[in-house]
């Protein structure tokens, strides 16, 4: 076992310290890539060598540094490769790593079903189990060519090398996240456009704060409305520029909830997403002129300030809209 994928149990809403605790990895090993917004993976084939420990008793004492100097627990994954300590991880539990021993990928690996290997979604897991493939067990014993027949020629070769325990990712240092999320679930299923529209604002502000306390901007937006029959609908929308402005996120969710044309649905949650994030100082931004716009952006920043000193509750999502 060489890596180590970390999740900490950080409040919402509070990527702020993620850096700190990043920098707490970096004193193991130089090879983190940070998993915004509380978690990270760590190679550490130096760091076995250098402090005469393997991966699982420096998880023990990464998890007793984090709770010493910062106050937070952690659950750790250990496997071979990024993919299989990311399903470790699934496994742990604070106070004890999951691991997955080298030698030992099938036999961790075999029970499972399909729809936990990364990677395999709703419409090839069903696809698989229509087949009687509904394990990774089952799919490592199936031929190759059978497997490519079913889900594509790549596709096929990719679940195969997956499904035996063949794990070629690495850890990227500095590796940028792909994307942030906000939900927001209803206590029951909710008719209500106005209160559809709260949930939007407060998802959006969350998203826009997240987004400004570890300097990233996003691309595009995606929304996700789950209904009382377990279906949902999801629509995506690019922004005119990379941002991470409350106020331009909150204006895009509208719209794309607007266009849903939802007529008495009823609603058990709503998600925002941000997608294609990439470093703030990289983002140009247009000039508005507006006065009321530049207002806003000064109250974020304050907001901001009073987030970083006490803690994410300080504001609380939807306020700014008062």
């Amino acid at each position: 076992m060489t890596i180590l994928c970390v999740r900490f149990q950080l409040p919402p809403m509070y990527e702020a310290a993620l850096p700190r605790l990043l920098g707490l990895l970096e004193e193991f090993t130089p090879v983190v890539e940070a998993l915004p917004p509380d978690g990270a993976l760590a190679d550490l084939r130096g760091a076995e060598r250098y402090f005469g420990r393997d991966a699982v008793q420096l998880a023990s004492v990464i998890r007793v540094r984090a709770l010493a100097l910062y106050g937070v627990d952690c659950v750790i994954g250990a496997g071979p490769g990024p993919m299989l300590a990311r399903m470790a991880l699934r496994d742990a539990r604070p106070g004890l790593t999951g691991a997955v021993p080298e030698g030992g990928e099938r036999d961790f690996l075999a029970g499972k079903p399909v729809a936990a290997l990364p990677g395999v979604g709703t419409a090839t897991a069903r696809t698989l189990c229509e087949y009687g493939l509904d394990t990774l067990g089952r799919v490592a014993a199936a031929p190759l060519s059978t497997l490519q027949r079913l889900v594509g020629a790549r596709a096929g070769r990719e679940l195969h090398e997956k499904a035996n325990g063949v794990d070629r990712g690495r850890v990227v240092p500095n590796g940028v996240s792909r994307s942030l999320a906000a939900d927001r679930p209803f206590d029951r299923d909710e008719l209500d456009p106005g209160r559809h529209r709260r949930a939007l604002l407060s998802a959006a502000e969350e998203l826009g704060a997240r987004l400004r306390a570890v300097d990233k901007v996003c691309r595009t937006l995606t929304l996700t409305v789950r209904y009382a029959d377990r279906s949902a609908t999801t629509r995506s929308r690019t922004l005119p520029e990379p941002t991470a402005h409350s106020a331009a996120l909150t204006r895009t969710a509208y719209d794309l909830y607007g266009a849903l044309g939802l007529q008495r649905a009823r609603v058990r949650s709503i998600a925002l997403r941000a997608e294609g994030l990439a470093p703030a100082e990289l983002a140009s931004h247009q000039l508005t002129f507006d006065p009321v716009d530049e207002k806003v952006r000064r109250i974020e920043e304050v907001a901001d300030r009073a987030r970083a000193k006490f803690g994410p509750r300080a504001v609380m999502p939807g306020s700014l809209a008062a």
